[in-house]
């Protein structure tokens, strides 16, 4: 038994822990099953307090809360700081704008007109960020024969797979093979420039032919040589630039291996992975790479010090089939993955190069528990609807719906993982039985002495999500659909061991699982999930056009799916936060790009065309 404190009466009342998805460490079957067999039963029992309160004062003590959060929730109004912050975020994307404000309906009225300024900017970047150059950088040398064969018929089943999945990609693909030094010079590189025309691109591709071996070929291949032709003699246009590497040894150089080298010294025309890489981020082009040997391992150790953290791709095996399903899933992701990043920070790509150096900070190891100091704090969240006039209401998520209840716990000192908007640490719920493993996540932009607001705004998408969700599942469990489950986020508040007031949503750990993201805001589908994309379109029906939940990412466990920090596009386009793109949102993102399939027909939902 757990207690809690309503903060809208100070009173105490003992009900079951809520939510049941966070009594286990690790994510399973059973977890799964847990979280979709939930009842929202917590209404009625915090409704029916004062008999509990009263049967248990004797017996209860109450949880220390630090007078310090009930000043500053009192202080709080919730309706002036998310305006002020709604203002600063919109001018911050649109432009600078003066309005004299006097009143809090002053105030409203130019949150508004700013946030749908900034809507129709963010929008245009979206738009852009769909055209899409896509640039397949190829060892050609003989070692190299079935990863060409592989990538002459890649680009028709690519190119197939966003004509129905994403129709919204526009994508040119071109090609530059490279070769080695000891080639003749229109041997060494071959570069053939973007085109729309698959077929075209396909029957140059046929052309492509593996090099030979010879008495001077050594380990090392012209790698630099060959990024830098694709950066410099290549036509880049489009918003949403894609460089896919892939090859099997490395640069020629001391500094990237300790193979058999002709030329120790490095590049014989001068090229280094400094100049090569930093040119390819003045030209607002993302990397990725295509892993086939270990012997690349410390070039990519080499260009993630220089460019931070990019992905890369497995495309290890000789089978022709198996191959060409790995050549065609990478590059799927990398022209999803780019499109979302371009679309969310813009076209330039310094910030997002930014973001990846701050990704070589994280440290992804387990921390060691026993040396990590105990730190306490508060948790809140709210109040589960009941109806969806209380969902629609932005006034229910207030001080009169927030509860609390003291929180021991350990957080890892450096972040694990880091998204845009987000950095990630693992930390450990010392107050449980037994103890669970969890997420904390803090904002990258908000200070540590900002209001707690936005903080609670994060913590509102999660309830929203998970009152959603429940009600599909009622359907879903009827039509043998798979079913979709939030994990529930709270709002933590905590003095650290700097004595400063820090700030994190909280949620279970999904440990030891293949977490992915499904879908995004800007409506790219990443994974086609059929049940996920019927599920948003049941929130848009559900919620009588008000809203749709996307963005959705985390794991999927015998077909049914355990999610977390979705994004809600909304008609209101004051609530959410900035990933809500409001009514244009749900126009241009969700509905011009949405298919309905079997499972939106088995819901019974309004066909979308």
């Amino acid at each position: 038994m757990s207690k809690w404190i309503c903060l809208k009466n100070k009173k105490i009342t003992t009900t079951k822990s809520y939510p049941n998805d966070v009594n286990e460490p690790n994510i399973t079957e059973k977890h799964l099953k847990n979280c979709s067999d939930e009842k929202n039963t917590l209404p009625s029992e915090i409704k029916s307090t004062n008999n509990v309160n009263d049967k248990f004062s004797n017996t209860i003590s109450t949880p220390v809360i630090p007078s310090s959060l009930v000043s500053d929730l009192d202080k709080l109004n919730f309706t002036e700081e998310r305006l002020k912050r709604y203002e600063s975020e919109a001018n911050t994307l649109s432009s600078n704008t003066t309005l004299t404000i006097n009143t809090e309906n002053e105030l409203k009225t130019k949150a508004i007109y700013l946030r749908e300024k900034a809507i129709s900017k963010t929008l245009n970047n979206i738009k852009l960020s769909m055209e899409v150059d896509l640039c397949f950088v190829l060892d050609c040398t003989g070692s190299m024969k079935p990863h060409i064969a592989a990538a002459k018929d890649c680009i028709s089943h690519v190119s197939n797979y966003i004509k129905c999945t994403n129709p919204s990609i526009k994508l040119r693909v071109g090609f530059c093979g490279y070769r080695d030094h000891n080639n003749k010079p229109h041997h060494r590189l071959q570069v053939f420039n973007f085109t729309n025309k698959y077929t075209k691109f396909t029957k140059y591709m046929r052309k492509v032919s593996p090099g030979v071996y010879s008495k001077y070929s050594d380990g090392p291949e012209d790698v630099l040589g060959g990024l830098n032709a694709a950066i410099t003699q290549m036509n880049w246009q489009s918003s949403t630039r894609v460089l896919f590497h892939i090859g099997d040894f490395p640069p020629h150089g001391r500094r990237f291996t300790t193979l058999e080298d002709n030329y120790p010294d490095g590049d014989p025309n001068g090229l280094t992975a400094e100049n090569v890489l930093e040119k390819m981020q003045s030209n607002n082009i993302l990397y990725f790479f295509g892993k086939i040997t270990k012997y690349t391992e410390k070039m990519l150790k080499i260009f993630r010090s220089i460019i931070g953290e990019f992905p890369v791709f497995d495309l290890v095996g000789g089978d022709p089939i198996k191959l060409l399903d790995k050549f065609v899933k990478a590059t799927l992701s990398s022209i999803t993955c780019a499109v979302s990043l371009t679309s969310i920070i813009g076209s330039k790509t310094k910030d997002i190069y930014s973001l990846q150096q701050k990704k070589l900070d994280m440290n992804s190891n387990e921390p060691d528990w026993n040396i990590l100091p105990l730190q306490e704090g508060v948790v809140m969240w709210y109040h589960i609807p009941d109806t969806l006039d209380e969902l629609k209401d932005s006034n229910y998520f207030d001080k009169s719906n927030l509860f609390s209840e003291s929180f021991s716990f350990k957080i890892a000192s450096q972040p694990f993982s880091a998204g845009v908007e987000k950095c990630a640490y693992f930390a450990f719920d010392i107050k449980s039985n037994p103890a669970k493993n969890m997420v904390m996540k803090e904002y990258l932009y908000v200070g540590r002495n900002d209001p707690f607001e936005k903080y609670l705004e994060a913590v509102e998408v999660s309830t929203v999500a998970h009152f959603l969700a429940t009600k599909f599942n009622l359907i879903a469990e009827q039509k043998s659909i798979p079913k979709v489950n939030f994990l529930y986020a709270k709002f933590l508040r905590c003095g650290t061991i700097d004595l400063c007031t820090r700030y994190y949503t909280i949620e279970l750990r999904l440990k030891d699982t293949d977490y992915k993201r499904f879908n995004t805001n800007t409506g790219v589908i990443v994974e086609l999930r059929p049940a996920l994309e019927a599920f948003s379109h049941f929130t848009y029906v559900y919620t009588k056009g008000y809203l749709v939940v996307c963005d959705l990412q985390g794991i999927e466990v015998n077909d049914k799916f355990l999610l977390t920090d979705p994004a809600i596009h909304c008609i209101d386009s004051l609530r959410f936060g900035r990933t809500n793109l409001g009514e244009k949102g749900i126009n241009q993102l969700f509905l011009a790009n949405h298919r309905c399939n079997d499972i939106c027909k088995k819901l019974k939902l309004r066909h979308i065309n």
